[in-house]
């Protein structure tokens, strides 16, 4: 029985472990795909203040799992891709970002609602900041649910979410 016990313990650990490691090389791929909305559209909530990231990164943390979206995975997509600097020469990091960090956040009970509603939105969960700093400032990004939810059974849900989302971004950036 221990050895059962032990195997199911180290089969959990594996999966977590490879799970994370998935977002850790998935992520930073996403986030560099061409995109035809730009940062200060309606689709994209961005919200600059004048702090670090280092500053900004924990109190913006503890205010998303206040409003209950507890933050599941925390990719330093910055440090993630400083190894590719030499590779990509003076195509990496044109804009001079001292930081790029990102935090990855779930509430299941949205989720539950969302695969209830429409299972078809569920690639919203989980859900994702990216915080940018350049020249001392900080930008935070969210990109809005009901930008693609329009139509969608779930969209009344996502105003909700994304409402609660924002609320605690601008909470946690007071």
């Amino acid at each position: 029985m221990k050895n059962i016990a032990a195997s199911i313990n180290r089969n959990h650990h594996a999966c977590i472990y490879q799970l994370r490691l998935l977002l850790m090389l998935m992520i930073p791929a996403l986030l560099m795909q061409p995109c035809t909305v730009s940062a200060d559209s309606a689709a994209v909530y961005s919200k600059t203040v004048a702090k670090s990231v280092e500053a900004v990164y924990p109190v913006l943390y503890k205010s998303l799992e206040d409003a209950r979206f507890f933050v599941v995975f925390e990719p330093n997509i910055g440090q993630n891709i400083s190894g590719f600097a030499e590779r990509w020469g003076e195509d990496y990091n044109r804009n001079s970002l001292d930081e790029i960090r990102s935090m990855v956040f779930c509430n299941g009970w949205y989720a539950n609602q969302v695969s209830n509603l429409d299972p078809e939105m569920l690639g919203f969960c989980p859900l994702h900041l990216t915080l940018t700093e350049h020249a001392g400032k900080t930008t935070v990004l969210f990109n809005r649910p009901t930008a693609i939810a329009k139509g969608s059974p779930a969209f009344e849900l996502f105003t909700e979410l994304e409402n609660e989302v924002i609320q605690a971004i601008e909470n946690g950036l007071q």
